[in-house]
Order: C-alpha cells, then sequence, then structure tokens
C-alpha cells in the first residue's frame, strides 16, 4: 500500500481539524485546537517542521558499496529503524469519531509490532485509556512505552500499577504536558515536577524512564539528575506554549550536554526518513513522530502504519547510501550541514 493512498483514505475518516495535508507542516491547523495545532499564533508546529527542512546532506558516494542496514537497538530491543510512533491522546475530540483512545491505540501498536518498532502510548483522565493500553502492551509483546502525564504522586502509582506486567521496554512521563487545560484543572494537582519529585517517580518505574519534553540543556541536566534513563527533545508540538524554538535547534547543544549519558530521542516535525537522517546525524538515538501515524490508523489502520514505516525505512535508506553509512552507528555530524 503507497502512502499517498493512505493520506487519501483519511480524508474521509478525520475532520473537522485535521485537514489529512500531503505534507504535515502545520500550516493548515495551526492555531486550531482542539485539533493537531498548535497553541496560540501556531508558528512553533511549522517551525518544528521547517527547521529540519534547512538542514542539509552532504552526499559522498565514494566508499565500499555494500549492504544498507537500518536496524538498530533501543531500550533493549531490536528495531527495524530508529522511529517510535508517538504518543497520541483525546482521539476523538482532536481527529474525529472513527476510534476511541482505546481501539486507536491497539491498532498503532499493533502495526509497530509487525513493523519492527515501538510505540508511545497516551494518557487522559479515563483510567481504562491506560488501562486499555497496557493490555495492548502486553499483548504485542511488550513494544509499546505508556506514556504518563504528570499527575499527582498518588496518581502516579496507579498508572505504574497499570503498566508493572506489561513488560514494557520503558515508561515515560511527558511533562511538557503540565500545560495541558486539563492538568492544570486536575484534583489532586498535576503539572510540573522539581527534580526530587522526578527521583520519587523514576524510582517507582518498572522500566526505564524516559522524561518527555526537555527544550534546554538546563532541563536535560535535571532528567539526568532525577536518574531519568533517556529524554525526549520536545516542545508538546508546540500545543502547550507558544513562542518556544524548533526541536532542531536545541537538540545539538542538549546532545553535547548529556549524549554520553543517556538515550536522547528527539521529536517535533520529523516527516521523512530523510528528516530521521538528520536527528541522527546531529546526534540523536532515534526519533518520535505522532501525527502523521494518526493519519495511517486513521487511513488504513494496521496497514496503514505499516505503509509509513516502509516509507520511512526506504527514505533512510537511501540517504544513508547516497552518505556513506551503511549501518545506524556510521552516521555522524560531518554528513550534514
Amino acid at each position: 500500500m503507497d502512502y499517498k493512498d493512505v493520506i487519501s483514505m483519511a480524508r474521509g475518516n478525520m475532520g473537522p481539524y485535521c485537514k489529512s495535508c500531503n505534507v504535515c507542516d502545520g500550516r493548515a491547523c495551526k492555531n486550531a485546537i482542539p485539533g493537531p495545532g498548535a497553541k496560540g499564533a501556531g508558528d512553533v508546529a511549522i517551525r518544528n517542521y521547517r527547521k529540519w527542512q534547512e538542514i542539509r546532506i552532504n552526499m559522498d558516494t565514494i566508499c565500499e558499496n555494500k549492504p544498507v542496514s537500518t536496524k538498530t537497538t533501543l531500550f533493549g530491543k531490536e528495531m527495524s529503524i530508529p522511529v517510535f510512533a508517538g504518543p497520541v491522546g483525546a482521539v476523538k475530540l482532536h481527529y474525529g469519531d472513527k476510534y476511541d483512545d482505546l481501539q486507536y491505540n491497539e491498532i498503532l501498536l499493533e502495526g509497530a509490532d509487525k513493523s519492527g518498532i515501538a510505540a508511545f502510548t497516551g494518557d487522559g483522565t479515563d483510567s481504562s485509556v491506560m488501562e486499555s493500553a497496557a493490555a495492548s502492551i502486553k499483548k504485542f509483546s511488550g513494544c509499546g512505552i505508556p506514556t504518563i502525564k504528570p499527575w499527582a504522586m498518588e496518581t502516579v502509582k496507579e498508572k505504574f500499577d497499570l503498566v508493572k506486567d506489561t513488560n514494557c521496554i520503558a515508561v515515560a512521563m511527558d511533562v511538557d504536558a503540565a500545560g495541558l487545560p486539563f492538568l492544570k484543572n486536575a484534583n489532586p494537582p498535576a503539572g510540573r515536577k522539581t527534580v526530587e519529585q522526578l527521583k520519587e517517580v523514576i524510582s517507582l518505574s518498572p522500566a526505564p524512564f524516559i522524561v518527555k519534553g526537555v527544550m534546554t540543556v538546563k532541563g536535560a541536566l535535571k532528567a539526568k539528575e532525577a536518574g531519568a534513563s533517556a529524554i525526549v527533545v520536545s516542545n508538546h508540538g508546540g500545543r502547550v506554549l507558544d513562542g518556544c524554538p524548533a526541536t532542531a535547534e536545541v537538540l545539538p547543544e542538549i546532545v553535547k550536554a548529556v549524549g554520553k549519558d543517556m538515550t536522547i530521542l528527539v521529536d517535533g516535525g520529523i516527516r521523512s526518513g530523510l528528516d530521521v537522517f538528520k536527528a541522527l546525524a546531529m546526534g540523536a538515538d532515534g526519533v518520535v513522530i505522532a501525527r502523521p501515524f494518526v493519519t495511517a490508523v486513521y487511513g488504513a489502520g494496521v496497514e496503514g502504519v505499516i505503509s509509513y514505516v516502509e516509507k520511512l525505512k526506504a527514505e533512510l535508506e537511501d540517504v544513508m547510501s547516497m552518505c556513506g553509512a551503511a549501518s545506524i552507528e556510521e552516521i555522524d555530524s560531518s554528513m550534514i550541514f
């Protein structure tokens, strides 16, 4: 199945906010919330996408003509490509009535499992969302990463209880979700976390812990101090704070500060295998992509997810072969400018 066909089919299943654009660059949805758009002026989602496009590739084909492999191992899992499907919640509100969160996570995880990648799953005020995600992660051999909102500690403990027996490869908390309205109004209070509070959360985690939503060296060092195994350089797609820099703009300095000490993932505007290559060349260990996977699920279900992963893999293989990298480990900063 061609991914262009998946996009076309999605247009009849999504809306009214998401337009299922050929290129998901944040322009058509802009500041549409609910929906996939960004907060305020909506320029952060657009900036995320555009900054990856400004990075250029150094071609070098004077090298050994050997097979290219996109395989890598992250959090103990061998992956066909260093890409994770990102966490998405409240899909009925943002993307249309075709699926609820439980159905969406089930389809996404099955597609991820069949594609040889892993998926972050979403969270919400309805406990059944995490319960269902946990069941699906267990069903598909732990190929998921349950993502917990920065709730109050008693709620975090309840979430950990749900995921402890899933054999998940990691657990994440999207600390940037502190800016979401429903979290601000949570009772007991939820939201921002101190280093000491994060230490307590991480001490309870049944798997390597990922802090998602780091945008500064200062934040990365705090996550490291708290004991996180990994971070996701992320501005939550521009959905929680207007005026943020793009993730591509801050990634290099964060890699320089903590790249030797923890796994670094990055999200925000990454749409193609070429973008994946750029992120890896900048020092990321892998990337997280969210919105195109929503289109894939709404367009063709499991087959849509497989189609998108195959597209990313083919694109990544092509640019690696043209830049002299036969393996993920051989990709470095000399290959971009």
